[in-house]
């Protein structure tokens, strides 16, 4: 019997005057570009804030402040290459720090965009991201 891999995500919402900051991710395969929340895997004995804190630094040049817990989502999907993945992904709502965003170089994801909440029908936003934006709203 085959196993599907889990992983465990940590990840921030933050937003800014009706902004949210986005990423984009590098996959030259998933065309048009999507879109997520900064964030990501867990490394071994790191706490999930440790690794929101570090990935959203590392995704968008930006520290991320107070995080408070909004929700624990799971959801199955397949990798461009056809492997299944499931994913646990944890939700903070965040305070970005102040500065220009950096983008990653050689990472998941190349490029950090504030957008406005108003123009995200026409993004290719991953759909975790759209659940953990509406948890965030409902609260």
């Amino acid at each position: 019997m085959s196993r599907t891999p889990t992983t465990v995500r940590a990840y921030g919402v933050a937003l800014r005057d009706d902004r949210v900051l986005l990423v984009r991710s590098s996959s030259p395969l998933i065309d048009p570009p999507l879109w997520w929340l900064p964030g990501g895997g867990l490394d071994f004995a790191e706490s999930p804030v440790e690794a929101l804190t570090r990935e959203f630094e590392e995704e968008t040049g930006l520290s991320a402040h107070d995080p408070v817990l909004v929700d624990v989502l799971s959801d199955v999907r397949r990798r461009p290459n056809g492997d299944r993945v499931h994913a646990v992904r944890i939700i903070y709502r965040v305070r970005a720090g102040e500065g220009a965003l950096r983008h990653e170089v050689d990472g998941t994801t190349d490029r950090a965009h504030w957008f406005a909440l108003s123009e995200l029908d026409g993004v290719n936003v991953a759909d975790f991201a759209r659940r953990a934006l509406q948890a965030v709203a409902s609260k």
